[in-house]
C-alpha cells in the first residue's frame, strides 16, 4: 500500500491490516511521517516531532514482535502524536509555556502509558494553547495552529493540534483532554468526533491532586465513532492511584455497536439550542444543528425544543469561580516567582489574580451551586435520553486574533466567554460527544454536543454511531488542497500579541 492508501484507512481497519501482517509497521510509520512532512508545515499541528530513524527503529521492533506472534494491543504500530499537556517520557512536554520549553519528563502520564501498552509509538506532540487555557491553539513556544479546512482560521483548543492532525490524517486517532470543551470545540472546528467521557471514566494521572481537580478529563478523538470507542477503551479503566476513577476496566466500551431503529424509536432528545436566547450565536450555527437533529428524527427519535430549568447566568458565575480557583491552584507557584510571572500569558495572570481574591466561603458556595446544577440536569435527563447543544458559538475565526471579542454585537467580557456553551456537561460531569453537523457557506465545519446520562458513555456512543450512518456525505468531504498561496504557519511565537 502507498502512503495515501495507508493513511486513508480508518483506525480499526489499520489495526486489522497490521495484525494480519498485510502491511509492516515500518511502512505505516513511513506513510504517516511522509504525510506530516507534506502537510504539517502549513498547519503547525504536530510539534516536537522525533527523528525519523528513531521512529522507524521502534516500528521495526513492532514488526519483530508481530513476527513472533506477540501483538501488544489494538494500537500496535500506530504513530501517536500526544497532546502537549500530557507527560511523555523522553519527549519534550512544554505545556505551550516558555517556563517548560525544555522540559523532558522521565515518565509517561497514565493515559500515555496505556496507549503505549496497547502498541502505540509516540512520534511527537500536538500543539496547544499555553497551559491549555483558551480554545485557540497558540503559544509562544511553537506558534499558532491552523484549521484543517482553512489554515488561516483557528483550529480550536486546547486539543487543537490533535484535531487538525487527525482531520488531515497525520495520525490514525488522537488523544486530548477537556475542561472547557477542549475535546468538543476543536472536533467541531475540524469535522471529527471528540468525546468528553464521564467524570472518572479515565483516571486522573498521578502525581498531583486526585480529589479537587475533577473538571478536566482526558479523552479520545477520531474520524469514526468505532475508532473513538476503541481508543476510549484503551484509555479507560480503574486505577487505584486515582481514587475517584470508575471501577470498570473499560472493555465494555470497545465495541458499543450501533443503536438500531427499535432502540431509537421514541428516544427523546432535548434541544437546548442557545439556552432560551441567553447565548449569542453566530448566524447559521443553530440552523445547521437543527438540520443535524432532523437526522435523529428520521431515525425515529423525538426532538423537543427545551428551555433550561436552570439560570445560565448563575451557572456562568459558578463556572468562573471553579475555573479561577482550579487554575490558581495549578499555576500560582509560577505567579509568585517574580522571575516567572511575566512569562505567563495575560489570561493566566488574570485567572490567578481572580482566584487569589476568593475566600473559602466563595469556594464552598460554588461547590454547592455546582451540586444544585447537577440535580437540575438529572431532572432534565429523567425526561430525555440525551440533551443537545451546539459545540461552539462561533465558526472558526481568523487565526491572528487571540479570542473573539464579540458575537453578533455582544461583547465577550472574558477570554473564554465565547465558549460558554460547553460548560453544562463539564460542571455536571456528564459524557458529551461532539459530532460533525455541517459546514458554513465558507466551507468551515461545525459540530453539536450530544450529552448523555451519568455514566452512560456506551449508550451515547451507540447513538452517535447511529447518527454517523446518516452523515456519510459530511464525512466524505475532504479538507481542501493546501495551496502554496496559503501562508505557512510560524514555528515560533511571532503571532503572539
Amino acid at each position: 500500500m502507498n502512503e495515501e492508501t495507508l493513511t486513508r484507512l480508518d483506525a480499526c481497519a489499520l489495526s486489522e491490516t497490521i495484525r494480519a501482517r498485510d502491511v509492516s509497521c515500518r511502512a505505516v510509520m513511513d506513510a504517516y511521517l511522509d504525510r506530516i512532512e507534506a502537510l504539517n508545515p502549513r498547519v503547525n499541528a504536530v510539534v516536537s516531532l522525533q527523528p525519523r530513524e528513531l521512529l522507524l527503529d521502534q516500528a521495526d521492533t513492532c514488526d519483530a514482535t508481530l513476527a513472533r506472534g506477540e501483538p501488544t494491543g489494538w494500537m500496535h504500530g500506530f504513530p501517536m502524536a500526544i497532546k502537549d499537556l500530557a507527560a511523555t517520557a523522553g519527549v519534550r512536554t512544554t505545556l505551550g509555556s516558555p517556563l517548560f520549553a525544555q522540559q523532558v519528563p522521565l515518565q509517561d502520564s497514565l493515559m500515555v502509558a496505556r496507549m503505549k501498552a496497547a502498541g502505540g509509538i509516540v512520534i511527537g506532540k500536538t500543539n496547544v494553547p499555553e497551559f491549555g487555557l483558551g480554545s485557540h491553539s497558540y503559544n509562544p513556544v511553537f506558534g499558532r495552529t491552523g484549521n484543517a479546512w482553512n489554515p488561516s482560521r483557528a483550529a480550536g483548543g486546547s486539543s487543537g493540534g490533535a484535531a487538525v492532525s487527525l482531520a488531515l490524517r497525520m495520525q490514525p486517532v488522537a488523544d486530548g483532554s477537556d475542561m472547557m470543551g477542549s475535546l468538543r470545540n476543536p472536533a467541531a472546528f475540524n469535522n471529527v468526533f471528540g468525546l468528553r467521557p464521564s467524570a472518572g471514566r479515565i483516571p486522573q494521572s498521578p502525581p498531583g491532586d486526585q480529589y479537587i481537580q475533577q473538571l478536566s478529563t482526558d479523552g479520545p478523538m477520531a474520524r469514526r465513532v468505532r475508532d473513538l470507542a476503541r481508543l476510549l477503551a484503551v484509555q479507560a479503566g480503574r486505577d487505584d492511584r486515582s481514587p475517584l476513577s470508575i471501577a470498570d476496566d473499560g472493555s465494555s466500551l470497545a465495541e458499543p455497536g450501533i443503536a438500531d431503529r427499535a432502540e431509537l424509536r421514541g428516544c427523546r432528545i432535548g434541544w437546548l439550542g442557545n439556552l432560551g436566547g441567553y447565548l449569542p450565536m453566530e448566524p447559521g450555527i443553530l440552523s445547521v444543528c437543527e438540520a443535524g437533529l432532523q437526522r435523529f428524527v428520521d431515525l425515529g427519535c423525538v426532538v423537543e425544543p427545551l428551555a433550561p430549568n436552570f439560570s445560565p447566568a448563575e451557572l456562568w458565575q459558578t463556572w468562573l469561580a471553579w475555573r479561577r480557583w482550579l487554575v490558581t491552584a495549578r499555576l500560582v507557584v509560577h505567579y509568585r516567582d517574580p522571575a516567572k510571572r511575566h512569562l505567563l500569558k495575560p489570561e493566566a495572570r488574570w485567572e490567578i489574580e481572580q482566584g487569589l481574591a476568593m475566600s473559602a466561603a466563595d469556594v464552598c458556595a460554588a461547590s454547592q451551586a455546582r451540586s444544585d446544577f447537577y440535580q437540575q440536569m438529572l431532572v432534565l435527563l429523567s425526561r430525555f435520553d440525551m440533551l443537545v447543544l451546539p459545540s461552539a458559538q462561533v465558526w472558526p475565526f481568523e487565526i491572528g486574533i487571540d479570542w473573539p471579542r464579540a458575537i453578533n454585537g455582544v461583547e465577550m467580557d472574558t477570554y473564554h466567554r465565547w465558549m460558554e456553551v460547553v460548560i453544562p456537561a463539564t460542571l455536571a460531569g456528564l459524557p458529551a460527544i461532539s459530532v460533525p453537523v455541517g459546514f458554513s457557506d465558507q466551507g468551515l465545519p461545525m459540530g453539536m454536543q450530544l450529552i448523555g446520562r451519568p455514566l452512560a458513555d456506551r449508550a451515547l456512543l451507540r447513538w452517535a454511531a447511529a447518527y454517523e450512518t446518516t452523515i456519510g456525505e459530511l464525512l466524505a468531504r475532504e479538507p481542501p488542497g493546501l495551496e502554496a498561496t496559503i501562508p505557512q504557519m510560524p514555528s515560533t511565537g511571532s503571532f503572539r500579541q
